[in-house]
């Protein structure tokens, strides 16, 4: 096999897109949509935005932005 055989397809923001298919919201448990000009992962049942930082979905309710709180 190859070495790319073996190397991660990047998606948008730099995530592997099977990640993006598993991961879910560790609030509500629910589906997470992908914001990829903003590079955030949408919970709209919990209404927060889980941020990417270098191809890295942070899922910690302490580091989302509330959209709640967002005047868009």
């Amino acid at each position: 096999m190859t070495e790319d055989t073996h190397a991660a397809k990047t998606g948008p923001c730099g995530v592997d897109p099977r990640l993006l298919e598993l991961l879910i919201c560790p609030v509500t448990r629910g589906p997470l949509k992908l914001d990829a000009e903003a590079c955030e992962l949408i919970s709209t049942k919990a209404k927060l935005a889980y941020p990417i930082r270098n191809g890295m979905p942070i899922m910690l309710d302490s580091e989302a932005r509330d959209l709640d709180l967002d005047p868009t």
